[in-house]
């Protein structure tokens, strides 16, 4: 069933990047890298999502058959993810990083349009399609509480690696068996810069609004990346083979809040329902700045061997606490972003329709992710103690949680959709 065959490429593309994102940035603080050198490594996925987005629609669509665009890319990007497992000097390791980035993230347009392609009806499908991508990174997770000890180290952190470079090269010998998906030979037809259009429309006053908080908020979500793993382990004491699963709770969350937002959109409206999901990172940030200072009362206890060693694995109220707080990740996430996409697809014009898509897309992935590169490790390095290296976090997730606020006071008084809301459950 093609359906079935499309969710599993969505699931091994995704697992790919769960396998290393959550621990990318501790692991480059264990291998002693500056914090401009993890702004820059880090700023290396924004920096292909800009180039990808004219590489996926002006190159790889026109001249590679998608199934084979896919199977290169990936073993290409499983060789690049082996060097970062093995490369622990900061030029090799950001050299193959970015080599990584460059191939995988236009792999991602690439696989969108080889599922539209092959769906009778992309937009009643492709949700359902794209959730086997959210599957992947939970599941990809779930192998490091093995993988990984309790105060795992940088040799067994690489590991991240490792697993993403298996799944890189299976997702390659994966591609070949998808249905062929020919290079669109006639896309010489069209506008190769129809963006232009799109950006236009900047011009529109709620559309700017629109375009700025979306800025601002996916500087948030993708900040939330690079600091997440270091406050589940320093700050809260989670073992570090335990803390990518609590990381995945949220995209538990994520799965759930998708069913329910067309319900939610029609009720609350564009406007109310993108506010709530911004005030879904200031509630989250709020709530780990304020964790409490107490000790943590633990409520059961086990032992399991992971990394080679037989280690404890201590479920407290603190950790329950924090998988409560991962709950809003799904809120975030659907409430905002995917309400984004079905906002542009709703709103604007047909004609301008994908290259604001593609905007919109470059501003989640390519420019936030960027511009968090560059914000977030420079601050948790200053507000870092000298003597301890304890990072001040109540003061750092401030920070985010001040940009959430600033975001719903511009969204509430200058984003001004000409419709309230979607006419029906089904339009969503």
């Amino acid at each position: 069933m093609i359906q079935t065959r499309l969710f599993l490429m969505m699931l091994l593309q995704l697992a790919i990047w769960g396998a290393y994102m959550p621990k990318l940035f501790p692991y480059m603080g264990q291998l002693g890298f500056e914090p401009w050198q993890q702004s820059l490594i880090g700023s290396s996925w924004g920096v292909a999502a800009i180039l990808g987005i004219f590489f996926s629609n002006q190159f790889a669509d026109r001249n590679f058959s998608a199934e084979r665009f896919l199977a290169v890319s990936n073993v290409i990007g499983g060789v690049a993810l082996l060097g970062c497992a093995y490369f622990t000097d900061f030029w090799s390791f950001f050299g193959c990083y970015l080599v990584f980035s460059l191939v995988f993230v236009p792999s991602m347009s690439v696989a969108n349009a080889l599922a539209f392609a092959n769906l009778r009806d992309p937009a009643g499908q492709f949700g359902t399609i794209r959730m086997g991508g959210t599957i992947g990174w939970i599941l990809v997770s779930w192998p490091f509480f093995f993988l990984l000890s309790a105060d795992a180290g940088p040799e067994q952190v690489r590991l991240i690696f490792v697993v993403a470079a298996i799944v890189s090269f299976a997702f390659a010998a994966y591609s070949l068996t998808l249905p062929h998906t020919p290079p669109k030979r006639d896309a010489g037809d069209t506008d190769p810069l129809a963006w232009r259009k799109a950006i236009k429309l900047l011009g529109i006053p709620s559309v700017a609004a629109l375009f700025l908080v979306t800025f601002i908020d996916s500087t948030i979500h993708n900040g939330y990346f690079i600091m997440i793993d270091r406050f589940l382990t320093e700050r809260v004491g989670i073992n570090a083979n335990v803390s990518m699963i609590v990381q995945s709770v949220g995209q538990i969350a994520e799965i759930v809040t998708m069913f329910v937002l067309g319900f939610v959109l029609i009720r609350l409206g564009w406007k109310w329902t993108m506010i709530v999901g911004i005030l879904g990172h200031a509630a989250r940030f709020l709530a780990f700045a304020f964790f409490p200072e107490s000790e943590p009362t633990t409520i059961f206890e086990f032992s399991m061997v992971s990394g080679g060693v037989e280690s404890p694995v201590i479920i407290s109220d603190h950790v329950l606490m924090i998988a409560g707080v991962q709950l809003l990740h799904g809120i975030c996430y659907a409430f905002f972003f995917a309400t984004v996409y079905i906002f542009v697809d709703a709103a604007f014009p047909k004609d301008v329709r994908s290259s604001a898509q593609g905007l919109f897309n470059l501003l989640i992935l390519g420019i936030g992710n960027v511009a968090a590169s560059f914000l977030f490790p420079p601050l948790m390095a200053q507000w870092s103690d000298p003597a301890t290296g304890a990072v001040d976090f109540r003061t750092l997730f401030m920070v985010p949680a001040g940009m959430a606020f600033v975001a719903i006071l511009l969204m509430a008084v200058f984003f001004r959709p000409t419709e309230r809301a979607p006419a029906s459950v089904a339009a969503v």
